[in-house]
C-alpha cells in the first residue's frame, strides 16, 4: 500500500510538474508581451472567473464529494453502480455549469466590479469583454474537472494532471503567432479566445479514456440512489468551503485592484511561483491520499490508526520539499522569478518586485501545503463541514489582514503603496498557519496526532538555511547579467547542497 501510494504522489507531482512548466513557459511569453502594464492587470483578474472555477471543482468540489463515494463503490467490486453515479454527477454538473456560464456572461459588468473594484475606467472596460470570452472556457474546465474525478478514482493520476499541459500550449501558440504582430489589447483577446480552444482539447483529451475506464457509464440524474445523494449532500457543504477558500483569491484581486498599475499582475505572477510547490508536493500528496484513505475499511480504531500512518508519511514527503522552498522564496526568490519572467516588457525592477511579494507568500507556503492532507483525511471521513468552519474563519482573516496589510500599513510606514501586495500574501500566510493549527487539532481529537518529528523538522530548516546562505555567497562572486544563468548558476548548488545536508536517503524513501 506505501509503494501504491509513493507512486501515485510520484505521477501526480510528474504530470503536475509538466503542466506546471509549460504554465511558466507561458507566463514568460504572457511577461514579454504584456509586463506590468493596465492590460496585464486587466487580462489577469479576467483570469481569475475560469482558475477560480477549475480550482473549486477540480481539487475541492469534485475530489471531496464525488472520489469518496466513486472510489468505495469500485473498492467493493460496484462497477455498474460507479458508473450510474459517474454518469449522474456528469449531467448534475453539465446542468449546473450550464447555468453557471449563462449567467456569468450577464452578469459580467457586476462581477468585475466585484472582483476589482478599485480599476479605473481603462481597466475595467479591457476586463469586460475578456471574462465574457473566458466563462466558456470555464464551463469547459469544470467538465474536464470531472474526467480527473474519474481518472483519480482508478489511479491513472499522470494522465489527469499533465493534460493541462495542452491547454498551456494552446496558449503559448496564440502569444507566439500573434506577439509583436498586434496590440496588446488585440493580443488579450487572442489569448482569451485561445484559453477557449484550449480548454475543450484538455477536455475532449480526456473522455476516450474516461469511457474504457467506466463502460457502465449512464449519463442521467439518477438521483433515486442513495449513492448520488451522498455525493449531493457532500456536494453542498464541500462547494461553500472550497468556495470560500478560492474566495480568498477574489479578495487578494479586490484589495489589489485599490493598488497603482501593475500591482496585481504582479501579484498574480508572484502566486503562479507559489502554487508550483503547492501543486507538486501538496497537491499530489494530497490527491494521491485521498482515494487511498477513502478506501479504508475496519473498526474506528482501525482506520485512525491507518489514516495517521498515512497522515504521518504525507507530512513528511511535504516537509522534505516544502521547507526549502519557503527558503528559496525568501532569500532567492529574485533568481527565481528573474529566470521566469525577465525580459521584453519586463524589466529588472518588476523582478525585484514580484521577489518581495513571494517572500511574503513564503510565510504560508508550510501551513498551505500540509493543510491540504488534513482537509483530505477529513474528507475521507466523509466530514465536509469541519474543513468549512475553519476555511470561513480563514477567509475572514485574510480579508480584514489583507485590507489592514495593504491600505493603511503603507501609508503609516510612509513607503509606497504598491508594496502593499507583498501585505496581501504575508498576511494570507499568518491567515494559512491558523487554519492548519486549527484543522490539526481537530483531527487529533477524531483519530489521534501525527508525529513527524520536531528534530527531524529542525534538521530540514537549518539545512536550508546553510545551502541559502551558501547560494547567497555563489551570487554575490558570480556577477552574471543574463538571468537564466544566474538561476541556473545558483539555484542548482542550492538544491545540490539541501539534500546532501538534509541526507540523500531521505529523498530515495
Amino acid at each position: 500500500m506505501k509503494t501504491k501510494t509513493r507512486s501515485g504522489a510520484t505521477l501526480v507531482a510528474a504530470g503536475i510538474l509538466l503542466s506546471r512548466i509549460a504554465g511558466l513557459v507561458r507566463e514568460h511569453f504572457f511577461s514579454r508581451y504584456f509586463g506590468l502594464t493596465a492590460v496585464a492587470d486587466a487580462l489577469g483578474a479576467a483570469l481569475r472567473i475560469p482558475n477560480f472555477l477549475q480550482n473549486l471543482f477540480g481539487e475541492g468540489v469534485l475530489s471531496a464529494s464525488f472520489i469518496p463515494v466513486y472510489a468505495g463503490l469500485l473498492a467493493r467490486g460496484k462497477q455498474e453502480e460507479a458508473g450510474r453515479v459517474a454518469g449522474a454527477v456528469f449531467a448534475i454538473l453539465a446542468l449546473f455549469t450550464s447555468v453557471l456560464v449563462a449567467l456569468g456572461v450577464l452578469a459580467t459588468p457586476f462581477m468585475i466590479g466585484f472582483i476589482a473594484q478599485g480599476f479605473d475606467s481603462t481597466r475595467r472596460d479591457l476586463a469586460i469583454p475578456l471574462v465574457r470570452i473566458f466563462f466558456p472556457s470555464a464551463g469547459l474546465l469544470v467538465m474536464s474537472a470531472w474526467c480527473l474525478g474519474i481518472l483519480n478514482s482508478h489511479r491513472k493520476f499522470f494522465l489527469s494532471y499533465s493534460v493541462p499541459v495542452l491547454w498551456n500550449l494552446v496558449l503559448i501558440g496564440a502569444l507566439v503567432g500573434f506577439g509583436g504582430r498586434v496590440g496588446m489589447e488585440r493580443l488579450a483577446t487572442v489569448f482569451a479566445w485561445a484559453a477557449v480552444v484550449g480548454s475543450a482539447v484538455q477536455f475532449l483529451a480526456q473522455v476516450p479514456f474516461v469511457l474504457k475506464l467506466v463502460p457502465d457509464l449512464r449519463l442521467h440524474l439518477a438521483l433515486e440512489l442513495e449513492s448520488v445523494r451522498t455525493v449531493v449532500r457532500n456536494f453542498v457543504p464541500v462547494f461553500i468551503s472550497r468556495g470560500v477558500v478560492q474566495l480568498s483569491a477574489f479578495v487578494d484581486t479586490w484589495l489589489a485592484s485599490f493598488l497603482p498599475y501593475g500591482a496585481l499582475a504582479a501579484l498574480l505572477k508572484a502566486q503562479m511561483l507559489y502554487l508550483l510547490p503547492v501543486s507538486l508536493f501538496g497537491m499530489s500528496v494530497s490527491a494521491s491520499e485521498l482515494p487511498e484513505m477513502s478506501s479504508a475499511t475496519g473498526a474506528h480504531h482501525e482506520v485512525a490508526e491507518f489514516l495517521i500512518q498515512r497522515l504521518t508519511a504525507g507530512l513528511r514527503r511535504i516537509a522534505l520539499f516544502v521547507i526549502p522552498s519557503v527558503v528559496a522564496f525568501i532569500a532567492l526568490g529574485d533568481l527565481v522569478a528573474g529566470a521566469i519572467y525577465e525580459g521584453g516588457k519586463f524589466t529588472p525592477a518588476d523582478t525585484r518586485y514580484v521577489w518581495i511579494i513571494l517572500a511574503g507568500s513564503g510565510i504560508g507556503l508550510l501551513a498551505s501545503t500540509q493543510g491540504r492532507l488534513f482537509s483530505s483525511a477529513f474528507y475521507a471521513l466523509k466530514d465536509t463541514r469541519t474543513p468549512l468552519r475553519f476555511a470561513l474563519i480563514r477567509v475572514t482573516l485574510t480579508t480584514v489582514l489583507g485590507y489592514l496589510c495593504a491600505i493603511p500599513l503603507p501609508h503609516l510606514l510612509g513607503v509606497d503603496q504598491k508594496w502593499g501586495a507583498a501585505g496581501l500574501t504575508a498576511s494570507a500566510g499568518v491567515s494559512g498557519w491558523i487554519e492548519f493549527l486549527l484543522l490539526r487539532q481537530a483531527l487529533a481529537k477524531r483519530i489521534g496526532t501525527a508525529h513527524i518529528g520536531v528534530a527531524w523538522v529542525m534538521r530540514l530548516w537549518i539545512s536550508a538555511i546553510l545551502a541559502a546562505a551558501i547560494a547567497w555567497a555563489i551570487k554575490l562572486n558570480l556577477p552574471l547579467h543574463d538571468p537564466r544563468l544566474a538561476a541556473a548558476a545558483t539555484l542548482i548548488p542550492f538544491g545540490a547542497i539541501y539534500i546532501l545536508l538534509a541526507g540523500p536517503r531521505q529523498f530515495r524513501r
